[in-house]
């Protein structure tokens, strides 16, 4: 098993793209820090900290659920701080956690924008800092972040420009660890989907059931972190990866497994 007792953090791991990784890693040995908000059901969304751990052990992995707002620095600490307690290292630090508002200029509300740059931009960024530690003495250590490649048409800004420059800035600052931690030998690369992903947010705020139809299921990104997350880090950092290419790459090329309407249409992904 390629991740046998590796310790994988992951925040937003409670549900979703989070959880997916969390599972598909789980069946190949690994340790999960299960980091999230989310201690109690909430039916709209589905899923705890709690009911994942349960997950990640009967797929054959360890689970450690934590409770962590990544706005909360001390939080963030104590999170450190109880991996290196439960598994004595850190090897693959995982920046899923995100808030999304595709409002206007004109029509977010301030206290949205403030949401999505402390989740988006402060919380991946103190999440990464306070995680360095423990990263530089693994063996094969990973950053990967859940954010876009950059592209600066105005096309992605005009529309919503407060989500796209809060996730462009998770993407600027990936690509700048690359360089930071290079000597390091830590691979932080961003991994991006090509569809829209069957999610709880992509449910419930951007398109309902009828965008769910035309959306790929969390495990393909699940499938394409597993295959970056093998490579050399020295050797395999500052890429914008997304998951159907990782996949072909890998030698899958028949995707339609992933789709929750086989043979139907897909809604390409923002910033493609």
């Amino acid at each position: 098993m390629h991740f046998k007792n590796k310790t994988v953090l992951i925040t937003g791991a409670s549900r979703g793209i989070g959880k997916a990784i969390a599972l598909k890693l789980a069946r190949e040995g690994a340790n999960i820090v299960i980091a999230a908000k989310s201690t109690t059901e909430d039916a709209r969304l589905g899923g705890t900290i709690f009911s994942t751990a349960k997950e990640v052990e009967a797929a054959g992995g360890k689970a450690l659920p934590v409770f962590c707002d990544i706005r909360d620095e001390k939080l963030i600490q104590e999170l450190m701080e109880k991996t290196f307690q439960a598994f004595g290292s850190l090897d693959i630090l995982i920046n899923n956690a995100s808030a999304i508002n595709l409002s206007s200029t004109t029509q977010l509300e301030p206290k949205r924008f403030d949401l999505m740059f402390d989740i988006n931009v402060r919380g991946t960024f103190l999440m990464t800092k306070f995680a360095y530690p423990l990263l530089k003495v693994s063996a094969n250590p990973h950053i990967l972040t859940l954010s876009p490649p950059l592209d600066l048409d105005m096309k992605w800004f005009k529309p919503h420009l407060a989500y796209t420059m809060s996730k462009y800035n998770m993407s600027l600052m990936t690509r700048a660890w690359a360089e930071e931690f290079r000597k390091d030998g830590i691979a932080s690369n961003t991994l991006w989907p090509a569809t829209t992903i069957a999610t709880a947010a992509v449910k419930n705020l951007l398109g309902g059931e009828e965008l769910v139809r035309r959306s790929r299921k969390p495990e393909i990104v699940a499938d394409a972190a597993f295959y970056i997350l093998q490579r050399e880090a020295k050797t395999n950092t500052g890429n914008s990866y997304l998951d159907e290419e990782v996949l072909r790459a890998a030698g899958i090329s028949d995707l339609e497994g992933y789709a929750v309407s086989p043979g139907g249409p897909l809604q390409t992904d923002l910033f493609l």
